[in-house]
């Protein structure tokens, strides 16, 4: 599997979110997304980093990007983190590892002196035509929004 780079086109997926609607990439064609992958639901640094875009949800949507968070956690996981804290934008399963595949995020982790397989937090800042501007690799979870911004500006 190809190492994915800025500039690329971003991997198409369909998959089902929360609600049990499915969802695809390019169901936000002609709009810029934020792409997160994050580990698990309802875990320290994955609800600050959800609740961190929930807060800043509106300003975001104004600049025009809708949020969209991957996990490899089921659907029903993600309705109780959903509705646990009020999330604003679309947490899509991932349960057969298809998208963290495509985009290169499952591997080898290290916790506590613990070795497991895992997803590897990433954001993918795509435009309107499904190209990959930017690629946030270990976001900064309490202010990740504040880091996707200055990271589009930059672009």
């Amino acid at each position: 599997m190809a190492v994915l780079k800025e500039g690329s086109k971003a991997p198409a997926f369909k998959a089902t979110d929360q609600n049990g609607k499915p969802i695809s990439l390019a169901d936000f064609k002609g709009q810029k997304v934020i792409l997160y992958f994050y580990p698990k639901d309802d875990t320290p640094g994955c609800t600050a980093q959800a609740c961190n875009l929930k807060d800043n949800h509106k300003a975001l949507i104004k600049k025009g990007f809708q949020v969209v968070g991957v996990s490899v956690d089921g659907v029903a996981s993600h309705k109780k983190f959903e509705e646990k804290y009020a999330l604003p934008f679309p947490l899509v399963s991932d349960e057969d590892k298809k998208i963290v595949d495509k985009y290169n995020l499952w591997g080898e982790k290290k916790f506590m002196g613990r070795t497991y397989m895992g997803t590897t937090r990433t954001t993918f800042l795509i435009d309107e035509a499904g190209i990959i501007k930017k690629i946030i690799d270990k976001p900064n979870t309490k202010n990740h929004t504040e880091e996707i911004l200055e990271a589009w500006d930059s672009i």
